[in-house]
Protein backbone atom coordinates (compact mmCIF):
# COMPACT_ATOMS: atom_id res chain seq x y z
CA UNK A 1 0.00 0.00 0.00
CA UNK A 2 2.93 2.37 1.33
CA UNK A 3 4.54 1.39 -2.05
CA UNK A 4 1.50 1.69 -4.29
CA UNK A 5 1.01 6.15 -2.54
CA UNK A 6 4.48 6.38 -3.34
CA UNK A 7 4.52 5.46 -6.81
CA UNK A 8 1.65 7.61 -7.79
CA UNK A 9 2.97 10.63 -5.81
CA UNK A 10 5.90 10.39 -7.86
CA UNK A 11 3.83 9.62 -11.35
CA UNK A 12 1.72 12.42 -10.65
CA UNK A 13 4.74 14.81 -10.23
CA UNK A 14 6.29 12.94 -13.22
CA UNK A 15 3.17 13.91 -15.09
CA UNK A 16 3.28 17.54 -13.61
CA UNK A 17 6.48 18.41 -15.28
CA UNK A 18 5.80 17.31 -18.07
CA UNK A 19 2.45 19.58 -18.19
CA UNK A 20 4.71 22.27 -17.24
CA UNK A 21 7.06 21.73 -20.06
CA UNK A 22 4.83 20.90 -22.61
CA UNK A 23 2.61 24.28 -22.06
CA UNK A 24 5.60 26.79 -21.52
CA UNK A 25 6.78 24.96 -24.45
CA UNK A 26 3.61 25.90 -26.59
CA UNK A 27 3.53 29.28 -24.93
CA UNK A 28 6.50 30.70 -24.89
CA UNK A 29 9.06 28.71 -27.36
CA UNK A 30 11.99 30.65 -28.04
CA UNK A 31 12.40 31.80 -24.45
CA UNK A 32 11.65 28.63 -22.46
CA UNK A 33 13.34 26.24 -24.81
CA UNK A 34 16.47 28.20 -25.39
CA UNK A 35 19.68 26.76 -24.35
CA UNK A 36 20.41 29.66 -21.73
CA UNK A 37 17.53 29.09 -19.83
CA UNK A 38 17.59 25.67 -19.73
CA UNK A 39 21.67 26.26 -19.22
CA UNK A 40 20.48 28.78 -16.38
CA UNK A 41 17.57 25.92 -14.74
CA UNK A 42 20.60 23.49 -14.35
CA UNK A 43 22.96 25.22 -12.44
CA UNK A 44 20.23 27.04 -10.26
CA UNK A 45 18.34 23.70 -9.25
CA UNK A 46 21.31 21.85 -7.73
CA UNK A 47 21.83 24.70 -5.29
CA UNK A 48 18.85 23.88 -3.39
CA UNK A 49 18.14 20.46 -4.56
CA UNK A 50 21.03 18.95 -2.55
CA UNK A 51 19.57 21.79 0.58
CA UNK A 52 16.16 19.33 -0.46
CA UNK A 53 17.98 16.01 0.43
CA UNK A 54 19.49 17.58 4.27
CA UNK A 55 15.60 18.68 4.55
CA UNK A 56 14.29 14.97 3.87
CA UNK A 57 16.51 13.42 5.63
CA UNK A 58 15.64 15.01 9.00
CA UNK A 59 12.59 15.18 8.33
CA UNK A 60 12.70 10.89 7.91
CA UNK A 61 13.66 10.93 11.21
CA UNK A 62 11.34 12.97 12.57
CA UNK A 63 12.93 16.24 12.55
CA UNK A 64 13.34 19.20 10.36
CA UNK A 65 16.23 21.15 9.67
CA UNK A 66 15.63 24.71 9.22
CA UNK A 67 19.04 26.26 9.54
CA UNK A 68 20.52 25.06 5.90
CA UNK A 69 20.37 28.26 4.59
CA UNK A 70 22.37 29.41 7.55
CA UNK A 71 24.86 26.55 7.15
CA UNK A 72 25.33 26.75 3.59
CA UNK A 73 26.18 30.53 4.01
CA UNK A 74 28.42 30.26 6.59
CA UNK A 75 30.09 27.30 5.36
CA UNK A 76 30.98 29.22 2.36
CA UNK A 77 31.98 32.36 3.99
CA UNK A 78 34.95 30.70 6.42
CA UNK A 79 35.42 28.58 2.52
CA UNK A 80 36.02 31.56 1.28
CA UNK A 81 37.96 33.39 3.73
CA UNK A 82 40.23 30.44 3.74
CA UNK A 83 40.87 30.54 0.09
CA UNK A 84 41.79 34.49 0.11
CA UNK A 85 43.91 34.32 2.92
CA UNK A 86 46.06 31.61 0.75
CA UNK A 87 46.01 33.06 -2.67
CA UNK A 88 45.12 32.41 -6.07
CA UNK A 89 45.94 28.50 -6.31
CA UNK A 90 44.46 25.29 -7.33
CA UNK A 91 45.70 24.43 -3.74
CA UNK A 92 43.79 27.57 -1.71
CA UNK A 93 40.70 26.20 -3.51
CA UNK A 94 40.70 22.71 -2.16
CA UNK A 95 41.38 24.00 1.51
CA UNK A 96 38.74 26.53 1.11
CA UNK A 97 35.96 24.08 0.36
CA UNK A 98 37.48 20.96 3.10
CA UNK A 99 37.04 24.22 5.42
CA UNK A 100 33.50 24.32 4.27
CA UNK A 101 32.86 20.71 4.90
CA UNK A 102 34.37 20.81 7.96
CA UNK A 103 32.07 23.57 8.99
CA UNK A 104 29.29 21.94 7.35
CA UNK A 105 30.08 19.00 9.77
CA UNK A 106 30.53 20.85 12.69
CA UNK A 107 26.83 22.71 12.32
CA UNK A 108 25.26 19.33 11.68
CA UNK A 109 26.65 17.62 15.16
CA UNK A 110 26.02 20.32 17.19
CA UNK A 111 21.97 20.72 16.00
CA UNK A 112 22.30 17.12 16.20
CA UNK A 113 23.36 17.25 19.54
CA UNK A 114 21.09 19.33 20.95
CA UNK A 115 17.84 17.72 19.30
CA UNK A 116 19.32 14.05 20.16
CA UNK A 117 20.79 14.40 23.62
CA UNK A 118 19.20 17.61 25.24
CA UNK A 119 15.75 16.86 23.73
CA UNK A 120 15.19 19.81 22.28
CA UNK A 121 12.31 20.28 19.53
CA UNK A 122 14.16 20.31 16.08
CA UNK A 123 12.55 23.18 15.16
CA UNK A 124 13.31 25.50 17.76
CA UNK A 125 17.52 24.06 17.50
CA UNK A 126 17.31 24.43 13.73
CA UNK A 127 15.63 27.86 13.81
CA UNK A 128 17.64 29.21 16.32
CA UNK A 129 20.63 27.64 14.07
CA UNK A 130 19.70 29.69 11.27
CA UNK A 131 19.86 32.58 12.93
CA UNK A 132 22.67 31.33 15.02
CA UNK A 133 24.68 30.46 11.54
CA UNK A 134 23.53 33.84 9.70
CA UNK A 135 25.17 36.00 12.60
CA UNK A 136 28.61 34.31 12.73
CA UNK A 137 28.28 35.16 9.04
CA UNK A 138 27.43 38.15 9.13
CA UNK A 139 30.07 38.50 11.96
CA UNK A 140 32.94 37.71 9.22
CA UNK A 141 32.10 39.51 6.20
CA UNK A 142 30.51 42.26 8.35
CA UNK A 143 27.66 42.72 5.85
CA UNK A 144 29.13 43.12 2.15
CA UNK A 145 29.72 40.09 0.46
CA UNK A 146 33.33 38.39 0.53
CA UNK A 147 34.68 38.87 -2.92
CA UNK A 148 38.41 38.42 -3.97
CA UNK A 149 38.35 34.73 -4.37
CA UNK A 150 40.29 32.21 -6.64
CA UNK A 151 39.31 33.22 -10.47
CA UNK A 152 39.30 29.02 -10.70
CA UNK A 153 36.90 28.73 -7.96
CA UNK A 154 33.76 30.44 -10.16
CA UNK A 155 33.95 27.68 -12.76
CA UNK A 156 33.23 25.16 -10.56
CA UNK A 157 29.41 26.67 -10.69
CA UNK A 158 29.72 28.13 -14.02
CA UNK A 159 31.47 25.76 -16.50
CA UNK A 160 30.09 22.98 -18.42
CA UNK A 161 31.73 19.72 -19.08
CA UNK A 162 29.88 17.65 -22.28
CA UNK A 163 27.70 20.53 -22.43
CA UNK A 164 25.95 20.23 -18.69
CA UNK A 165 27.13 22.70 -16.34
CA UNK A 166 29.20 21.29 -13.32
CA UNK A 167 26.81 22.07 -10.69
CA UNK A 168 24.08 19.74 -12.35
CA UNK A 169 26.89 16.35 -11.87
CA UNK A 170 27.45 17.70 -8.35
CA UNK A 171 23.29 16.82 -7.77
CA UNK A 172 23.52 13.73 -9.53
CA UNK A 173 26.46 12.61 -7.72
CA UNK A 174 24.69 13.39 -4.21
CA UNK A 175 21.24 11.88 -5.40
CA UNK A 176 23.02 8.43 -5.99
CA UNK A 177 25.01 8.75 -2.04
CA UNK A 178 22.05 9.91 -0.55
CA UNK A 179 19.59 7.26 -2.55
CA UNK A 180 22.44 4.78 -1.55
CA UNK A 181 22.58 5.61 2.10
CA UNK A 182 19.12 5.36 2.33
CA UNK A 183 18.35 2.07 0.50
CA UNK A 184 21.62 -0.11 0.87
CA UNK A 185 22.71 0.76 4.40
CA UNK A 186 21.76 -0.20 7.72
CA UNK A 187 21.46 3.58 8.81
CA UNK A 188 18.53 4.39 6.06
CA UNK A 189 16.47 1.67 7.89
CA UNK A 190 17.12 3.00 11.59
CA UNK A 191 16.68 6.58 10.86
CA UNK A 192 13.32 5.64 8.90
CA UNK A 193 12.33 3.85 12.31
CA UNK A 194 13.48 6.52 14.26
CA UNK A 195 10.85 8.71 12.34
CA UNK A 196 8.49 6.15 12.66
CA UNK A 197 8.43 5.57 16.21
CA UNK A 198 11.21 6.65 18.47
CA UNK A 199 10.66 4.65 21.61
CA UNK A 200 9.87 1.68 19.22
CA UNK A 201 13.31 2.45 17.92
CA UNK A 202 15.41 2.66 21.20
CA UNK A 203 13.59 -0.47 22.47
CA UNK A 204 14.56 -2.44 19.29
CA UNK A 205 18.46 -2.05 20.03
CA UNK A 206 18.65 1.39 17.66
CA UNK A 207 21.31 3.72 19.26
CA UNK A 208 19.13 6.91 18.82
CA UNK A 209 21.15 9.58 19.55
CA UNK A 210 23.94 8.04 17.15
CA UNK A 211 21.22 7.80 14.21
CA UNK A 212 20.24 12.25 15.12
CA UNK A 213 23.87 12.62 15.15
CA UNK A 214 24.64 11.40 11.80
CA UNK A 215 21.56 12.57 10.25
CA UNK A 216 22.18 16.23 10.99
CA UNK A 217 25.93 15.70 10.31
CA UNK A 218 25.27 14.41 6.48
CA UNK A 219 22.26 17.39 6.37
CA UNK A 220 24.74 19.55 7.55
CA UNK A 221 27.67 18.70 4.85
CA UNK A 222 24.73 19.07 2.14
CA UNK A 223 24.57 22.53 3.27
CA UNK A 224 27.89 23.08 2.14
CA UNK A 225 28.12 21.69 -0.55
CA UNK A 226 25.49 23.83 -1.22
CA UNK A 227 26.89 26.67 0.43
CA UNK A 228 30.12 26.05 -1.84
CA UNK A 229 28.11 25.82 -5.01
CA UNK A 230 26.17 29.32 -4.50
CA UNK A 231 29.47 30.75 -3.39
CA UNK A 232 31.26 29.59 -6.93
CA UNK A 233 27.88 31.15 -9.07
CA UNK A 234 28.48 34.83 -7.91
CA UNK A 235 32.38 33.97 -6.72
CA UNK A 236 30.95 35.53 -3.56
CA UNK A 237 30.47 34.58 -0.31
CA UNK A 238 27.55 36.52 1.95
CA UNK A 239 25.43 36.03 4.76
CA UNK A 240 21.86 36.08 3.03
CA UNK A 241 22.32 34.48 -0.54
CA UNK A 242 19.51 32.19 -0.70
CA UNK A 243 17.05 33.33 1.55
CA UNK A 244 13.94 32.05 0.11
CA UNK A 245 15.21 28.66 -0.34
CA UNK A 246 14.04 27.56 3.48
CA UNK A 247 10.63 27.52 2.31
CA UNK A 248 11.28 26.38 -1.57
CA UNK A 249 13.15 23.54 0.33
CA UNK A 250 10.20 22.34 2.93
CA UNK A 251 8.02 22.74 -0.16
CA UNK A 252 9.89 20.44 -2.12
CA UNK A 253 10.37 17.90 0.21
CA UNK A 254 6.58 17.50 1.55
CA UNK A 255 5.43 17.83 -2.67
CA UNK A 256 7.92 14.61 -3.33
CA UNK A 257 6.16 12.77 -0.79
CA UNK A 258 8.12 12.88 2.44
CA UNK A 259 6.12 12.51 5.58
CA UNK A 260 6.21 15.76 8.05
CA UNK A 261 5.58 13.68 10.92
CA UNK A 262 8.89 11.33 10.32
CA UNK A 263 9.16 7.17 9.06
CA UNK A 264 8.74 7.92 5.26
CA UNK A 265 10.01 9.93 2.11
CA UNK A 266 11.44 8.55 -1.22
CA UNK A 267 14.65 10.73 -3.00
CA UNK A 268 13.02 9.58 -6.36
CA UNK A 269 10.15 11.77 -5.18
CA UNK A 270 11.88 14.78 -3.67
CA UNK A 271 14.27 14.42 -6.96
CA UNK A 272 11.22 14.98 -9.16
CA UNK A 273 9.64 17.55 -6.83
CA UNK A 274 12.77 19.44 -7.39
CA UNK A 275 12.44 19.78 -11.05
CA UNK A 276 8.96 20.43 -11.17
CA UNK A 277 9.47 23.53 -9.01
CA UNK A 278 11.93 24.58 -11.04
CA UNK A 279 10.15 24.36 -14.06
CA UNK A 280 7.16 26.62 -12.15
CA UNK A 281 9.79 28.90 -11.09
CA UNK A 282 11.54 29.05 -14.73
CA UNK A 283 8.03 29.44 -16.57
CA UNK A 284 7.18 32.58 -13.93
CA UNK A 285 10.11 34.44 -14.20
CA UNK A 286 9.79 34.11 -18.48
CA UNK A 287 6.11 35.09 -17.72
CA UNK A 288 7.52 38.37 -15.91
CA UNK A 289 5.85 37.14 -12.75
CA UNK A 290 6.21 39.40 -9.62
CA UNK A 291 8.52 36.97 -6.84
CA UNK A 292 6.40 38.26 -4.34
CA UNK A 293 3.30 36.49 -6.45
CA UNK A 294 5.77 33.62 -6.84
CA UNK A 295 6.51 33.10 -3.16
CA UNK A 296 2.72 33.47 -2.13
CA UNK A 297 2.25 30.77 -5.02
CA UNK A 298 4.64 28.46 -3.12
CA UNK A 299 3.43 28.75 -0.08
CA UNK A 300 -0.18 28.17 -1.06
CA UNK A 301 1.32 24.56 -2.74
CA UNK A 302 2.71 23.56 0.49
CA UNK A 303 -0.57 24.42 2.63
CA UNK A 304 -2.11 22.84 -0.27
CA UNK A 305 0.46 19.16 0.06
CA UNK A 306 0.01 19.19 3.66
CA UNK A 307 -3.89 19.31 3.71
CA UNK A 308 -4.08 17.08 0.79
CA UNK A 309 -1.06 14.34 2.86
CA UNK A 310 -3.10 14.73 5.80
CA UNK A 311 -6.71 13.52 4.57
CA UNK A 312 -4.39 10.58 3.13
CA UNK A 313 -3.22 9.47 6.38
CA UNK A 314 -6.42 10.14 7.83
CA UNK A 315 -8.33 7.83 5.57
CA UNK A 316 -5.22 5.16 4.99
CA UNK A 317 -5.79 5.28 9.56
CA UNK A 318 -9.86 4.49 9.19
CA UNK A 319 -9.32 2.09 6.13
Amino acid sequence: MKYDKINKNNAMLLLLGILIFVIMGILQPRSFLRSANIRGMFIQLPEYGILCYGMMLAMISGGIDLSLVGIANFASIVGATVMIANGNTSFSIMLGILAALVVGIGCGLFNGFLIGYLKIPAMLVTLCGLQLYQGLGLAITKGPALTGLPSNFAKIANNNFLGIPIPFYVFIVSTLVIAYLMKSTVYGQQVKFLGANETASRYSGINNLKVTLLTYMFSGILGAVSGILISSHYNSAKSDYGKSYTLLTLLIVVLGGTNPDGGEGNILGVALAVFVLQLISSAFNILRINSFVKTFVFGIILIGTLLVSEYLDEKKQKE
